[in-house]
């Protein structure tokens, strides 16, 4: 909170005493349609060397095309691979590179950009905001239609009107500025807007079937529909699997802050932050724009925080719509491929969507990791580190290393962030709601998790699939709400999961520790409510867990499955309307301390 307020009085005191650049001055001109990308770089450029600069741009929408835009060649973690997209070319916006001190001011603007670009980049940069805009696509990335009557053998759907379509020899194609969805790559989801809910779907029988222009924006298909699952009323969402751009970026920057930003569509994987320090996000909104008629706004994550440090703070935003995770934080595990001396290490990206950043560097303090019982079993510090090709880095350690093995894996500790988020709402997303892997302090209160369609918050860990790292040591879970989630996860629906990808568990070896859940509102419509699995340290107390007929209950479970878990704690909780089972596996009576009955254990001693 210190951190943040003087921050805050920082950025206070530097609008206070900054020049003030107005984009007009550089050609930009508000409602004009024209491309503004050029002039706004200008502006942008025209800051370089000044000591604090408010970038201002009077009330209007600004338009950003591709064709003058910045080119970049990131690589950024979560997104497509070298088969899917062999080259990085980016469009950037409005490209932020090695610039302190300045301030984006919106006063309400929208920024609307043109075929696929990232909106903003912010690289090797500190003290950065921005404020008080909104961003949109002019042809977002999600295409949209309504099922208006559905039969075993045809389908009448209208399209929205952002969503650009043709019909060629009896075929429905998307496409947009300058791209079109490949035929093999689509991924599709169906929305439920009466109910909030949003449930994986398939675009395979409307891409079978034959397609009719019959009206303006409405189309039959004719073909078989006996196996799709759908009501009139219901939203076929449809895009292209590859991500192969991002909404926004952000790397190896400082002190950035958004505030007030409404991103009403995003291309890929949102806001992503890699390798970045402190940031503060405020009354930030991802959801389609209020009155659109559109149900998507992000077809993965909205924001997404690969190897950050510092304290990240997410308030008072909210997730509407999103094809993926509104929030995930985590490290990189590289494994470790060839010993090539006691202090050098070849090591690997793992994971086909991440790979060709430093995701070490000189100086980084690293934990060495068996990777099938994720324990930490060493420590060193780099003492050089480089690419040498797109998968393989090359480190060499201050000190030998002993018991390293190939396989092992290396997590980098110095790059791990503090996280709170607080007083923010997530709802109609398919998948969960916060994704959370890091060692620091971790602080989740007063928010609402309403029919995320997956857990509310997954805490996981992992070496062997999308080698997330790393263990949590310190979590609090506190008055929030979490209203009816976890629909597409059933039977395992848990509304919290804490459950590390453990292949072996260790004797002893705890991979998770210090996570408190208390005082929170959970409203579920099944049995399952939490799960952990090797966590040390583990209090769930205080909290109220009452039951609803949004959905149809399954067979009778455990509302809390514990797995390897010790000095557990449940206590004083309200379990109202029906009486709850705890479940253990694999441990023994004195690891847990609860006032409920213990009435399943499985492989306990």
């Amino acid at each position: 909170m210190i951190r943040f307020l003087l921050l805050y009085l920082l950025c206070c005191s530097l609008c206070a005493h900054a020049q003030t650049i107005d984009v007009t001055v550089f050609g930009a001109r508000p409602n004009s349609f024209e491309d503004a990308t050029e002039s706004v770089q200008k502006a942008i450029e025209s800051c370089r060397g000044q000591s604090t600069s408010v970038i201002n741009f009077p009330t209007g929408r600004y338009d950003f095309w591709p064709g003058k835009a910045t080119e970049t060649h990131y690589y950024i973690s979560n997104t497509s691979d070298e088969n899917e997209v062999p080259v990085k070319d980016q469009k950037v916006g409005l490209m932020l590179k090695h610039l302190k001190n300045i301030t984006i001011e919106g006063n309400g603007s929208l920024f609307v950009f043109h075929g696929k670009m990232i909106t903003w980049v912010i690289d090797s940069s500190e003290n950065i905001q921005i404020k008080n805009v909104a961003v949109n696509y002019e042809r977002p990335g999600m295409s949209e239609m309504t099922i208006k009557s559905i039969s075993p053998t045809a389908i009448k759907a209208v399209i929205h009107p952002d969503s650009k379509f043709a019909v060629i020899n009896g075929k429905l194609e998307w496409y947009g500025e300058g791209w079109k969805v490949r035929p093999e790559g689509f991924f599709a989801a169906l929305v439920k807007p009466a109910t909030g809910t949003i449930f994986y779907s398939s675009w395979l029988p409307f891409y079978e079937s034959g397609a009719e222009v019959i009206a303006p924006l409405t189309v039959t298909f004719t073909g078989n529909f006996s196996k799709f699952k759908a009501d009139t009323g219901d939203v076929l969402t449809i895009r292209d699997a590859i991500r192969d751009y991002v909404a926004a970026f952000q790397n190896r920057s400082k002190n950035i802050s958004l505030h007030d930003v409404q991103m009403y569509s995003l291309h890929g994987l949102g806001i992503v932050s890699q390798f970045c320090e402190n940031l503060d996000y405020d009354s930030v909104l991802v959801a389609p724009q209020q009155g659109s008629g559109r149900v998507i706004a992000s077809s993965a994550d909205g924001m997404h925080f690969s190897g950050c440090k510092g304290q990240i703070t997410i308030s008072h935003c909210r997730f509407k719509g999103l094809h993926d995770d509104p929030v995930n934080v985590h490290g990189t595990h590289l494994q470790v491929t060839e010993i090539i001396s006691p202090t050098t290490l070849k090591l690997r990206f793992m994971h086909h969507q991440t790979y060709g950043f430093m995701a070490f560097d000189k100086n980084d303090s690293v934990a060495f990791v068996h990777a099938q019982s994720l324990q930490t079993f060493g420590a060193g510090i780099i003492k050089s580190a480089k690419l040498i090709s797109e998968r393989e880095m090359q480190v060499e350690l201050q000190q030998p290393v002993t018991l390293i093995k190939p396989g092992d894996v290396l997590e980098n500790i110095t790059w791990t962030p503090s996280l709170t988020i607080k007083n923010s709402r997530f709802e109609t997303t398919i998948s969960r709601g916060t994704l959370i892997t890091t060692r620091r302090k971790v602080i989740i209160e007063n928010n609402v998790y309403y029919r995320t369609g997956m857990h509310a918050i997954l805490i996981a860990d992992d070496a062997s699939g999308w080698y997330e790292s790393g263990p949590v040591m310190d979590v609090t879970i506190r008055n929030n709400q979490f209203i009816e989630c976890g629909y597409n996860s059933f039977p395992n629906n848990y509304i919290i999961n804490i459950q590390p990808e453990a292949h072996q568990l260790m004797p002893g070896y705890y991979v998770h520790k210090n996570i408190t859940i208390e005082n929170n509102l959970f409203k579920v419509y099944d049995y399952p409510v939490l799960f952990a699995k090797s966590t040390n340290g583990l209090v769930f107390s205080g909290n109220t867990i009452t039951k609803s007929n949004f959905m149809k209950a399954g067979e009778k479970r455990a509302a809390i499955s514990l797995t390897a878990c010790a000095q557990v704690k449940i206590a004083h909780n309200k379990f109202e309307g029906w009486q709850p089972e705890i479940q253990l596996d694999g441990m023994k009576k004195k690891d847990i301390k609860a006032d409920m009955a213990i009435i399943n254990e499985r492989k306990n001693n």
